[in-house]
């Protein structure tokens, strides 16, 4: 496994890749606050394919948005589509986790001619509220910002302590998961550790999509669709109506949470089921 870089305009994308050169290729995606080590599991079982697991812009080892910038999920499309170019890929087979998974919908529908297959786990969709939460919500987003400026990351003392942390996260991983993550999500300071990733990723968006837009995207997905589910997972009913707007599309469920993908049977049981449905 090598570290790959892409520029992007003023800014670069780092990215775990292996089996350069193999004729099957996959890109991945993680979910908000992860980063590219979220795959090492599942990528075991795929040494037979390029396999491209990317930090997106804020995470990881990649670069942060110019502080005026807002982290909203459409930009990531754009940075898609110029890693893409940047591989000679005129069309890919996406697997996307969580946020990742949204963004591999919106990707999907945006440019359905590159998309040859997309793989989701616990995720499909951007978020929505109902247009009457949306002042309120924005007013909430606004304050946020400006008091963000004042405040300063707690660092943790030594690595073992964001292991830990990570381990008794909303959603649990293993020991091995944690490791994985915090060793590419965390940066050495005077007073110890803290996180890589942008602390504006932690803020309320200023603008949201509509449920409207979103199906849009959903019915412009051109390419099959799986989609992995856990069953202690983040879907509710809410997701049916939204998953029956796509035109090809099979549901797995799985057992384990949000971040099943990192546990080994889960995770195996995904790259087998990919391995099939592709070849």
């Amino acid at each position: 496994m090598n570290e790959r870089q892409f520029r992007l305009d003023e800014l670069t994308l780092h990215a775990l890749e292996s089996g350069k050169g193999q004729k099957k290729v996959i890109v991945a995606l993680h979910g908000w606050l992860d980063n590219a080590a979220t795959f090492n599991e599942i990528r075991k079982h795929f040494s037979d394919y390029h396999f491209i697991a990317l930090d997106l812009m804020g995470h990881g080892m990649t670069d942060h948005r110019p502080a005026s910038m807002p982290y909203y999920i459409w930009d990531n499309v754009g940075d898609l589509l110029l890693v893409l170019n940047q591989l000679g890929l005129d069309r890919v087979t996406l697997l996307g986790h969580s946020m990742g998974a949204s963004i591999a919908t919106l990707f999907a529908g945006a440019f359905p001619d590159r998309v040859e297959r997309l793989y989701l786990i616990e995720g499909l969709a951007p978020l929505v509220y109902e247009a009457s939460e949306l002042p309120v919500l924005m007013g909430d987003a606004i304050l946020k910002r400006r008091r963000m400026k004042s405040k300063s990351l707690r660092p943790y003392p030594d690595k073992e302590a964001a292991i830990n942390v990570r381990m008794q996260g909303r959603w649990p991983v293993n020991r091995q998961a944690a490791e994985w993550l915090i060793e590419r999500g965390l940066k050495h300071v005077e007073e110890g550790y803290i996180w890589r990733s942008d602390p504006s990723l932690m803020l309320p968006s200023l603008l949201r999509m509509s449920e409207g837009q979103v199906s849009a995207f959903l019915q412009g997905v051109a390419a099959p669709v799986r989609i992995y589910l856990g069953d202690t997972g983040i879907h509710d009913e809410s997701w049916m109506p939204r998953i029956a707007q796509i035109k090809a599309v099979n549901v797995i469920d799985l057992k384990g949470n949000h971040h099943l993908h990192l546990e080994p049977l889960a995770a195996k049981l995904i790259a087998e089921d990919i391995k099939i449905s592709i070849e």
